[in-house]
């Protein structure tokens, strides 16, 4: 079919998808129902492994609009090539009628539906449901999209727990199991019984592990989603009615009461009257509670602005209510209550998207995964090597057709060991377990492998590197144009009247609860600060009015001026009137991080106009404010505080209108409000950092680890904290990017000024940078190095229209400011983009999309577990951060200790046997018993039980399998194995007491076993008829080297530094590696008779005991020679070394590539 046959589900978001239409087809499907029938059902198994197969086999393609199945492919980051089929696919698409003479339609106002009347009419809906959501087939885009108009279905999020056999089912049709369900059948037909049984105990065991824990997550999950998820909710119906309804009958468009005592939201709603106090710390981790207001709603009089007529979640999330977060207070009309319109249901809401993130992650693509396949097909060419050589060998013997089918196929499930999986998920297990009891707690296990990766950090600034609390400094009040002196704080007995100081007590969106303030940190410590008191209505109060009762602020008598005596003439209520001073907030503009200002509407008692007051960026706030008010100082006495690393806000005021009513102000826009402010001055906050902050910088910077400073706060501040806290050295130079949009004709354009230059300097330097050069870590620094800052705006205008100049920015920016929750996870893909592996270390307030969307996103969330985060600390400062990589690398090296041991112990158990099958024997049942539990289960699972090691080091581990060290590091084990096996193969056969062993043998017998003539031969080592040739001495040479070989990789392989803990802290591993060779040791010089019939082991002479032990000396010591000589000191640092990772800096003086010249100057306004 035509390339354009291909639809893109789902474009430039996180579950973009390609899509194929298909149609079934009969014959192809008769075809595909006689291969199941001669393969004994093995095609269907294929086909149920590989979704594309099955579709390509079963349906020929066509369009996707007449389509029947469907095929998807995911895109995302074109690293995955997963295709998804799932059950429903077969059944696909589905024709549902619409016959009605109602039903919902599409409002733009509320992307919601609203009643319309048609007449009669049929319509057809085709869709599928993926992941849980519905993908209708739209007519006029030609494609499927995800649809919430027109159907809607049950408001509920359903996590359906699997029962324990449909559970059963898919795990026991995983190829891995099944593979193991072929061993066991085979090694049954050759009576190999018990070794089959033990698999059969095992992977009995492991199934109901795997049920057990998959069964506890699901219910976890589910009664996680299901707590409060199904509550009672009054609807507003016709003639205001209200209707009490189930939460799992609501659907988009209907207007629901919230309740004053609070209620745990089971949608997504938006607020049309009344203002609520919620909680998300469900979604964000922060459990600071929210206010939310009502959406603006101009009346019939009033111009309706565009940006009235749009109801966009992310833009008017301050009015949203989110499903799962807790409604804690409401405040409403008298008459009246707090409504909501219902706009997402189910899993379209917030809740919903987490909750499908949870149960469909994003898949992981990580080296190791791949070339772990890739080993393991290699493992399989080698068995086909295996399979040939011994049909081969067999025919040219003569062996009857049974034993050669049984041997030639045995010798593939030797070659593949079966308990691979499970002895490579014990690392991340442990690892898991050690992170929990340091508090790190763990949703994606598999990300711990990928965090030993991790080459670069970003963290946000406030809360995570400093202290969350702000601590007020100093104000600096600003009047006719110019500033006064700076002032310790504002609580003075002559500016308790004064604006500046009204604007500190009414600027915030501060509640009570259970009479306690509560609200943003900031605007605690600046209305604390004021000395002022802060009053609520009550409902009784408010139920006596026919407006909402205004949130009350006052001073303390104490600083207010002494009142006039009463005369007899003057009414006491009125004189009482008179003499108060209270300001009441009657509208709140909430702050928002887009618009990074927060506004209010206050009116002073008594008096007919009311007041806006306004706090917020500093930037921003000038801007808005009027030229004349803005003192010519301002980006100086800005820069100075900002550089000393202070967190700045800044006031204004306005004077409304005395045409502005109560009314009109509920409903009007708030850009109406901020305009042509008077500015007041400003508030500085000190942000001290955390006391761990900078040693934990320096512990990166020392292992090559670079970090990044990515936050919302003002460019200098950012800077000045960088500066502190060492992630900026002082010697270093920071060059700020400023990015201008195109405007008036004039393209886009980049400016570049220094950070530590004053900001009116009129003088530019042009310096070349080459932003490819970077210096090595072991270079002297000789030359000044360069960091790159910028803020969201030049990071949105640069991303945009210099996209070739973004990536090169991004290898060497450090700060990154004033950056919204969205550009967060843009910086973290474009650094992504320039193979890095990134970490991300934030509050979890506005980090949830940079967190999920990192390799390694740690939440410093006092919550036990997030569901925006892989991580989630109780530590609450980054201390977790080298612990979280040092666990990671530690857990990554013992997944590629594992993978090489597990390898080798295929291959030299493969040595053995096609050394054996040339003689047309083989190893017994008890000795591959023996081998499997005693020797290789118990090795692999005690090996990885490391620690991490102390301490970060410069060098990372290696990303995967397919490197030079580790490749060879397992050939060189593997030619050594080989190579000492083959010298006891053909040694023993050239020993002068060497015979073809029989058990009758009665003189041979007793020499071999250096028994006195005396003893009573015949009856030793007499057995029952041995058919399969295993006990001879070759099988007992090579039974005993190999089983020595085993403990020799397993202890070569069992690395400790510098990333884990040497292997002789691991007790269970030195105890069950020195019991083993005590125990080998002592069969070999020590024969005891039980012991050799179990084995099935002959005795030999004690010279040959001694040669063996000789053979076993020198095979430890060349294994230990090579993987520790010659790999670990030679081979790394000549031949293997990694490219050194710089320093993050650019030196001035190299060749600018692409002809890039950066003017850099200060001469830069700091406000448009």
């Amino acid at each position: 079919m035509e390339k354009e046959d291909l639809k893109v589900l789902n474009k430039g978001e996180e579950e973009e998808m390609e899509l194929q239409g298909y149609r079934l087809c009969r014959w192809r499907i008769a075809l595909v129902g006689l291969g199941v029938l001669c393969t004994g059902g093995f095609l269907l198994l294929l086909l149920y492994w590989m979704p594309e197969w099955c579709v390509k086999s079963t349906c020929t393609r066509t369009t996707a609009r007449d389509a029947n199945v469907v095929l998807l492919q995911s895109t995302v980051g074109s690293k995955y090539n997963c295709c998804y089929c799932p059950e429903t696919f077969i059944n696909l698409l589905f024709f549902f009628f619409i016959k009605c003479k109602m039903f919902y339609v599409y409002n733009a106002l509320f992307e919601a539906p609203a009643f319309i009347c048609f007449s009669l009419c049929f319509h057809q809906i085709r869709y599928f449901t993926f992941h849980s959501t519905k993908y209708f087939w739209n007519d006029e885009i030609q494609n499927f999209e995800v649809l919430t108009r027109l159907f809607f279905g049950v408001n509920e999020i359903a996590v359906k727990v699997p029962s324990v056999f449909k559970l059963l089912i898919k795990e026991v049709l995983n190829p891995f199991y099944i593979f193991q369900l072929f061993s066991v059948i085979l090694w049954s037909a050759d009576e190999y019984y018990y070794y089959a049984l033990a698999i059969v105990i095992m992977s009995v065991i492991s199934i109901a592990t795997s049920l057990y824990t998959i069964k506890k997550q699901y219910i976890m999950l589910h009664d996680m989603v299901a707590a409060h998820s199904i509550v009672r909710v009054s609807v507003c119906r016709a003639n205001n009615d209200i209707e009490e309804i189930l939460s799992t009958d609501l659907v988009p468009g209907d207007v629901i009461v919230i309740p004053s005592n609070g209620t745990i939201m089971p949608c997504d709603a938006v607020l049309v009257s009344g203002t609520c106090i919620v909680n998300e710390s469900m979604l964000t981790g922060e459990s600071v509670p929210v206010t939310k207001t009502n959406l603006p709603n101009p009346g019939p009089g009033d111009r309706r602005d565009e940006a009235d007529s749009a109801y966009s979640t992310e833009e008017h999330k301050r009015h949203t209510l989110f499903c799962g977060t807790n409604v804690i207070q409401t405040r409403f009309y008298t008459g009246e209550l707090v409504k909501a319109v219902v706009v997402r249901i189910g899993f379209s809401t917030a809740k919903g998207q987490l909750v499908r993130s949870i149960l469909y992650p994003k898949p992981t693509d990580f080296k190791l995964y791949r070339d772990a396949y890739l080993f393991l097909l290699c493992l399989v060419a080698v068995a086909g090597i295996g399979f040939v050589y011994s049909i081969v060998l067999a025919i040219m013997n003569c062996v009857p057709a049974k034993t050669i089918i049984i041997e030639s196929l045995d010798i593939i499930t030797i070659t593949v060991p079966p308990a691979l999986p499970a002895a490579m998920t014990a690392g991340i297990v442990y690892a898991q377990r050690r992170l929990k009891n340091i508090g790190i707690f763990c949703i994606s296990p598999q990300r711990i492998n990928i965090c030993g990766q991790i080459n670069l950090v970003c963290f946000d600034k406030t809360g995570t590197l400093t202290e969350d609390g702000l601590d007020l400094w100093g104000v600096q009040r600003a009047e006719t144009g110019s500033f006064h002196l700076s002032e310790e704080n504002p609580y003075k007995a002559n500016l308790v009247k004064s604006q500046f100081v009204a604007c500190m007590a009414t600027c915030h969106s501060l509640t009570k609860i259970e009479g306690q303030l509560s609200g943003d940190p900031l605007d605690l410590k600046m209305f604390e600060a004021t000395g002022w008191i802060l009053e609520e209505a009550t409902e009784e109060e408010t139920s006596l009015h026919n407006r909402i009762m205004p949130t009350v602020v006052r001073p303390p008598k104490q600083l207010l001026p002494p009142e006039p005596a009463l005369s007899p003439e003057q009414d006491m209520e009125l004189y009482e009137l008179s003499s108060a001073y209270e300001i009441g907030i009657v509208r709140q503009f909430p702050f928002s991080s887009a618009l990074q200002r927060m506004t209010v509407v206050a009116r002073l008692l008594g008096e007919k106009r009311m007041d806006a007051y306004m706090k917020g960026a500093p930037e921003v706030v000038v801007s808005l404010c009027k030229r004349e008010t803005v003192p010519e100082s301002f980006a100086e006495v800005l820069e100075d505080y900002t550089k000393q690393g202070f967190r700045v806000i800044a006031l204004a005021h306005r004077r409304l209108e005395s045409k502005l009513t109560w009314h009109k102000v509920q409903n009007i826009n708030r850009d109406h409000i901020e305009t042509n402010m008077e500015f007041l001055g400003l508030i500085i906050m000190q942000n001290k950092l955390k006391a761990e902050t900078p040693g934990v910088l320096q512990n990166l910077h020392r292992a090559n680890i670079r970090t990044v400073m990515v936050t919302g706060d003002n460019m200098l501040t950012a800077i000045s904290v960088a500066r502190d806290c060492g992630m900026i050295p002082p010697q270093d130079t920071v060059i700020i990017a400023d990015a201008l949009p195109p405007h008036d004709g004039q393209a886009a354009k980049i400016t570049w000024r220094y950070a530590d230059k004053p900001s009116k300097a009129s003088q530019l330097q042009e310096i070349n940078i080459s932003l490819e050069d970077v210096c090595h870590v072991d270079e002297p620094k000789t030359q000044e190095m360069y960091h790159f800052a910028m803020n969201g705006k030049s990071f949105a205008v640069i991303s945009e229209h210099f996209p070739d100049m973004l990536q090169k920015l991004v290898l060497h920016g450090t700060v990154f400011a004033r950056m919204a929750p969205d550009q967060k996870t843009q910086l973290i893909e474009a650094l992504q983009g320039v193979d890095y592996f990134v970490g991300m270390c934030g509050d979890g307030a506005n980090d949830c999309g940079a967190l999920k969307r990192a390799h390694g996103g740690i939440s410093l969330s006092e919550l036990e577990a997030s569901v925006a985060s892989p991580f989630t600390s109780k530590t609450p400062n980054i201390s977790c951060v080298p612990s979280l990589i040092r666990e990671g690398r530690a857990a990554l090296i013992t997944s590629f200790c594992v993978f090489k041991f597990m390898a080798l112990y295929s291959l030299i158990q493969y040595i053995s046997v096609t050394h054996l099958y040339s003689i047309l024997s083989n190893l017994g049942d008890f000795q591959f018993l023996f081998i499997d539990i005693a020797i290789i289960l118990l090795i692999v699972f005690t090996m990885s039980l490391n620690p991490a090691w102390n301490e970060l080091v410069p060098r990372r581990p290696p990303s995967g399998l397919i490197s030079g060290p580790l490749l060879f590091s397992v050939l060189s084990q593997i030619l050594i194995c080989l190579g000492f096996q083959t010298i006891t193969f053909v040694w023993v056969q050239r020993q002068p007491w060497y015979t073809v062993w029989n058990p009758h043998t009665d003189n041979i017998t007793a020499v071999a076993c250096n028994l006195s003539l005396n003893i009573n031969v015949s009856d030793h080592n007499i057995t029952e008829e041995d058919d399969h040739n295993i006990q001879n001495f070759e099988n007992t040479s090579l039974f005993y080297v190999s089983s020595f070989q085993y403990l020799i990789v397993a202890i070569v392989f069992s690395k400790g530094k510098p990333f884990r803990q040497p292997s002789y802290k691991n007790c269970p591993f030195m105890i069950s590696t020195l019991s083993l060779y005590f125990f080998l040791l002592f069969i070999m010089f020590h024969p005891v008779e039980s012991i050799d019939e179990f084995l099935e082991i002959v005795c030999v002479p004690f010279e040959w005991r001694v040669k063996l032990f000789l053979i076993i000396l020198v095979n430890a010591a060349v294994s230990v020679m090579v993987e520790t000589f010659i790999l670990d000191i030679v081979l790394w640092k000549l031949v293997f070394s990694r490219d050194k990772q710089g320093s993050f800096g650019l030196t001035p003086d190299a060749p600018t590539p692409q002809g890039y010249v950066l003017y850099v100057g200060s001469c830069s306004h700091i406000y448009c």
